[in-house]
């Protein structure tokens, strides 16, 4: 009930500060399914959460558990938390578990923000690893527009957001695969998310 009261009161705030235009909406299927993402600023949650219709529980960083202003809201939205930088096979079995108990869970496959360019950097293999052990499908997303949110907010301005959803795919192959059949498949993840996205936005996989 949380989620859903939280998502209800940023569908009514969010629209106050930005202009957002979605596609590929008719794409979202039936859970479970395993959404992955560009990763460009704070705001691609509240953009993810007025797009889709079932609640997402997303990985997010171990470090962010104090931020005041970060915290409370991952808090209540029941994230996956994660120590980046090691394998955290805590975050893997409970990310298995959602999955595997019919829910959608929210994966930035780079691991990080886009910080410099805002361009897509080189995937971990984690997003990968859970789509083939778990056996779902997968739904791109490309976002762009949220890393401007902070800069406009403070010149008072909207920001124009966009989102696109891919089609769902499912990679080649299920259960337990090898490290180089990983890493082939964060890239095929990777293009797809490309797809999406302006050019400028493509980074290593335009």
């Amino acid at each position: 009930m949380v989620y859903f009261t939280v998502r209800r009161i940023i569908r009514l705030v969010f629209p106050l500060i930005a202009k957002l235009e979605y596609s590929g909406l008719d794409n979202i299927p039936e859970p479970p399914y395993l959404l992955a993402m560009n990763h460009l600023s704070a705001f691609d949650a509240p953009t993810i959460l007025t797009m889709f219709p079932h609640r997402v529980r997303a990985l997010a960083a171990a470090k962010h558990k104090k931020n005041p202003v970060y915290a409370p809201l991952l808090w209540m939205m029941n994230v996956v938390w994660v120590e980046r930088g090691e394998v955290d096979r805590q975050a893997l079995r409970e990310s298995l578990e959602v999955l595997r108990e019919g829910g959608v869970l929210g994966i930035a496959p780079e691991g990080t923000r886009s910080r410099e360019n805002h361009a897509l950097q080189a995937a971990r293999v984690g997003a990968a690893y859970l789509a083939t052990r778990a056996d779902v499908p997968i739904v791109p997303v490309g976002l762009w527009g949220t890393e401007k949110v902070g800069e406009n907010l403070r010149r008072l301005r909207r920001t124009e957001i966009y989102g696109v959803v891919g089609e769902p795919f499912r990679l080649p192959e299920s259960g337990r695969v090898s490290k180089e059949a990983l890493q082939e498949y964060s890239a095929l993840i990777m293009r797809r998310i490309a797809e999406l996205l302006p050019q400028e936005y493509r980074g290593i996989y335009g």
